[in-house]
Order: C-alpha cells, then sequence, then structure tokens
C-alpha cells in the first residue's frame, strides 16, 4: 500500500511507545530545551492501557528525571517493608535468608507499584511540559529515506479483513523526527524491523525471553501486609523450566501474583498459563487467596538475555530504548529504572545533536552512555545468572549465580568471564516425541481458572473486521510441520488461548481468534519454526489493563 498518499506531520524527536522508556525521553527532552517538538505514540486506547509489569520499582531513574516526585504527587507510596524468598516443594517450602545475596539484591527502599498508574502519571507531567501524546495510534512501519529512519506510519485505520482499504479506511499519517526512539516493549514490531535491517545483533548474544502472567487480587484484609514482597522458584516447573513468582501485597488489600516462565523451555507439551495455575494451588499461595477475588489478569514477554544481549541500540536516524534493547536485570527481577534511565540517555543525546545542528545521524553517544552508564553498570554484574540457570539448573546457578554477583559487585571481575546463552527460544524447542505429555489438573474456578475465562479479565478487546495482526510466513506449517513434529506448542504458549487446533473432516485446522490477544509477543518469539510474526493491530485494540 505504498502509494497511498498520507499527511506528514514533523517533529524533533519522535517517540514510539508511552511506557516508562518512551516518556522518561519525552520529558528529559523538553526538560533540556522546551522549545523542541515532541511527540509520544501510543498503541493502547490510553497511556497505562497496555503496561504490564510486577513490579517492584527501583526509583533510581526517577530520582535522576524528576527528583521531586514525591512532592509531585507521584503514585509511589507503598515502601517494601518485608522481602521474603522461597524454594517450593509440592506441598511444603524452604525459606532463603536475604543476607548470602549481594546488597545490590535488597528489596528494601523499592516500592510496589502499578507501573500502568505510573506511566500514567509520567503522561500528565510531560504533557504538562508540551509533549504531544497520542494515545490508540499503533505505529505500523518504520519511513526510510535511503538508508536512514526519518519517521513512522501511524494512525491506519479501517482496513477489511483481506487488508484492502473499507469504506471508513482512514490512511493515518506520516509523523517524521530527525530522531525516532522506539520504546515498545519487549519484541517491538518496528524494533524487530530495524535490528533485523541494520543487523543490530551481529556479535552480540541472542535475546532471551520470558512469559510472565498475572491476577491483581482482593483479598481479605485479615491476611493483607502491606509492603510485603515474595519471590518463589521451584514447584512447580521443577526441571521442565526456568522460572518464578511474585507475590506484592500493594495498596486497597490488593496483591500483586505473577508467574514467570523463561521460554528455552525444551518440553513442548509445556503449558505455562497452567503452570501459574497450578502454582496458586500451593498452600502458601493458596491459603493467601482463599476467600479473595481476582479482578484482572495479563500476560506479556520478559526480556531476560541481559548485557551480553543488548543488541546495537542506535542506527541512522533512531535508538532503541528501554525493553526495546533488553534491559531487564532479571536476578533483581526489575527493567523500569533501566527503562527509564535509557530514555533520559538517549533524550541527551538528541538534545545535544540536534543544538549542534544534526539529525538523522547515528547518537553513539547514547550507545556509549547506555553500555557504560548505570544500566550497563546495573546488567553487567548479573549477566551470567541466567545463562548458568539455563545451562546448570536452579542449585548450581543460585549458588554459583550468587558467587558471580558478588565477585562482580565487590572487585568488578567474574570468575566466569561472560557466559554465552546459546540458541535462541524458538530453537530450543525439543520434539514433541522426546517429552511426555503433562497432566495438569483441572481449574477449580475459585483459585485457578481456564484461559479464557481470565482472558476476559484483562478487558481485551479489538475490531473483528480488521485483517489478522498474527502473520503465519507459511500457513501450512503449523499443520504441516508444527503438529507432528510438536504437538504444535502455539496451543499451549499463547497465554490468552489465541491459536487452536480443531479437529474437521478434512483432517485438522489451525486457527488463530486474534480477538483475544493480549500482545503478549510470546508467539513472535517462541514458535518453533519461527513462522508467526506479530504485527500492530489498529490503534485503540488490545487490552485495556486498570492497574497493571
Amino acid at each position: 500500500m505504498s502509494e497511498i498518499e498520507r499527511e506528514s506531520m514533523e517533529y524533533d524527536v519522535v517517540i514510539v511507545g508511552g511506557g516508562p522508556a518512551g516518556l522518561s525521553a519525552a520529558i528529559r527532552l523538553k526538560q533540556i530545551d522546551p522549545e523542541l517538538n515532541v511527540v509520544v505514540l501510543e498503541k493502547g486506547s490510553e497511556i497505562g492501557a497496555h503496561i504490564l509489569s510486577g513490579a517492584v520499582l527501583d526509583p533510581c531513574g526517577l530520582d535522576r528525571l524528576i527528583p521531586d516526585w514525591r512532592e509531585q504527587g507521584a503514585p509511589i507510596t507503598t515502601e517494601v517493608k518485608e522481602d521474603h524468598f522461597f524454594v517450593l516443594g509440592p506441598a511444603g517450602h524452604m525459606k532463603i535468608p536475604n543476607w548470602p545475596m549481594p546488597r545490590f539484591m535488597s528489596n528494601h527502599g523499592k516500592y510496589i507499584v502499578s507501573m500502568g498508574n505510573v506511566c500514567r502519571w509520567l503522561a500528565e507531567q510531560a504533557e504538562g511540559m508540551g509533549v504531544e501524546i497520542f494515545p490508540g495510534m499503533s505505529c505500523s512501519e518504520l519511513v526510510f529515506e535511503g538508508e536512514r529512519v526519518v519517521g513512522v506510519v501511524a494512525g491506519e485505520f479501517g482496513k477489511e479483513s483481506d487488508g484492502t482499504p473499507g469504506p471508513g479506511y482512514e490512511p493515518g499519517m506520516v509523523l517524521r523526527g530527525k530522531y525516532v526512539f522506539l520504546a515498545e516493549g519487549a519484541r517491538g514490531s518496528l524494533s524487530k524491523v530495524a535490528i533485523a535491517k541494520y543487523d543490530l545483533s551481529k556479535g552480540h548474544e541472542p535475546q532471551k525471553f520470558g512469559i510472565g502472567m498475572k491476577e491483581i487480587w482482593d483479598i481479605d484484609p485479615a491476611k493483607h501486609k502491606l509492603g510485603t514482597v515474595t519471590h518463589t522458584m521451584g514447584w512447580p516447573l521443577g526441571g521442565n523450566a526456568g522460572g518464578g513468582s511474585f507475590l506484592y501485597h500493594a495498596e486497597n488489600n490488593q496483591v500483586f501474583i505473577g508467574f514467570v516462565v523463561h521460554l528455552n523451555y525444551k518440553n513442548p507439551h509445556l503449558y505455562p498459563y497452567m503452570e501459574f495455575q497450578r502454582f496458586k494451588q500451593h498452600p502458601l499461595v493458596k491459603e493467601l487467596l482463599e476467600g479473595g477475588k481476582r479482578v484482572a489478569y495479563g500476560a506479556r514477554a520478559i526480556t531476560e538475555g541481559g548485557f551480553q544481549s543488548i543488541p546495537k541500540v542506535t542506527f541512522p536516524g533512531g535508538v532503541l530504548l528501554g525493553c526495546s534493547a533488553g534491559l531487564v536485570n532479571v536476578p533483581r527481577i526489575k527493567g523500569n529504572h533501566n527503562a527509564m534511565l535509557s530514555g533520559i540517555a538517549a533524550a541527551e543525546a538528541a538534545a545535544e545533536a540536534i543544538k549542534a545542528g544534526r539529525e538523522g545521524d547515528e547518537l553513539t553517544a547514547y550507545e556509549t552512555e547506555l553500555r557504560n552508564g548505570p544500566v550497563g553498570q546495573d546488567l553487567k554484574k548479573v549477566r551470567n545468572v541466567k545463562p548458568m540457570w539455563s545451562k546448570w539448573g536452579l542449585v548450581a546457578s543460585t549458588v554459583l549465580g550468587g558467587l558471580d554477583m558478588w565477585t562482580n559487585d565487590l572487585f568488578g571481575f567474574s570468575f566466569f568471564g561472560t557466559l554465552s546463552h546459546g540458541k535462541n527460544d524458538a530453537l530450543a524447542t525439543g520434539k514433541a516425541k522426546d517429552y511426555k505429555p503433562i497432566d495438569y489438573p483441572k481449574p477449580d474456578g475459585k483459585i485457578s481458572f481456564d484461559r479464557l475465562t481470565n482472558v476476559a479479565f484483562s478487558f481485551t478487546n479489538h475490531e473483528e473486521s480488521q485483517p489478522c495482526h498474527l502473520k503465519l510466513t507459511d500457513p501450512t506449517v503449523p499443520v504441516r510441520v508444527n503438529l507432528p513434529e510438536f504437538a504444535e506448542p502455539a496451543q499451549r504458549y499463547c497465554p490468552a488461548g489465541v491459536y487452536e487446533v480443531l479437529e474437521g473432516e478434512d483432517g485438522p485446522r489451525f486457527q488463530i481468534n486474534f480477538q483475544n490477544c493480549v500482545h503478549c509477543k510470546t508467539c513472535d518469539i517462541k514458535d518453533p519454526s519461527q513462522n508467526i510474526t506479530w504485527t500492530t493491530p489498529q490503534g485503540g485494540d488490545g487490552p485495556n489493563y486498570p492497574n497493571m
């Protein structure tokens, strides 16, 4: 549809994504030069609608961006009071003391927050400074001039299911910038294009991912302990996959409960969503939730590759921010602080370049600051924990990873150097014949729930007449290859029930229920044939998370 004529708007900086990275960049640009024209484009129906995070927030990024955020009324009030870590067995648990862990692993002085609400507050600050924020604006294409990115196409609406313009078709606009910041979160669609076009991953380890699923519960006030943080590892995953859980006691007698499964698991019969539901039946968790009520559900892919998997983050005319660059600290289970710091660093580099009369070049100062500044220092200390876990399992990675973090923290070196990750998560998937199917208990409808019932609590909606935004490179692969070789794992790894294999008169048929999609991007990551590409649906569609 390149022949379509679109109107154009000019900005100094175009930011794709209204999360902590994009909003921090917008605010910092305006702090440096209030005359800069800055726009933030957000595909969710509002800022925060697509934000899903644990979250225990390290405020170091916010301290640097808005030092008086407490006085400004930021929705960050629940300081961590208790910090627990357990290894679970099928019916019991063992508490791991905090003292053997390096200082930076402590959650004291951090805050339990809804990052959706934090981003809504950041958006208010940005708009008050003159940043233009357009929610409900999916960015469907990068715009190039030669080798340079000069903008994005945003706001295209009204296509028919076959991709042709419908009667209410709106072609969208080209928003052009001297620099384009991609802050789309993990596995962003435009970031994926930029990484491939400019070969940004060359010389770096493949990115690794996890799938994070989260519920918010209103619980019995007698069981609620405001400011309590609990993390677990072990059961029910055992040796089937890496991962763990969190339980955060937030305001209003709510508990944020989440479960993460590392996507490099081998057994294609593994069902991450049902592992989450089974986890809630553990006595430690069930007792907390009994008598309570689940009020929200969502899921999101998480970058887990760490320091060695950060791609080159600059390209002609643009940069990668936050989880688009893969800045999550896996052992700390935190990435929002690094996302904010990356936005600040990119803003400072772009403002300096624009002041010098430059545009469309590579912001090499940002690359240097990201790798050598506080973000790089944060991630370099923990760079071996994830590959240790993948190679040697939970026990060895806990012991050796702890030792490695201590030597990095105290002396700035590792006995192990920098370990590699090996295969990407799709290629890690084993053949179905080599693994036993896993028998999962049926959800009880009180503590554990079936997938489609839970998806209703993500408040997801998609206009059904539009084209399916989940693209198959070869439509025959799911039944021809993935079903016989891998038992078609899309039926299980998707946390929203998007993919089904249906039996018909002519044999099995692969069905995509894109209306259920919560935009987690797991399919784009884990499909063993790497046959699925996640693209943006029209703006405003997808989940509508309340306070995730």
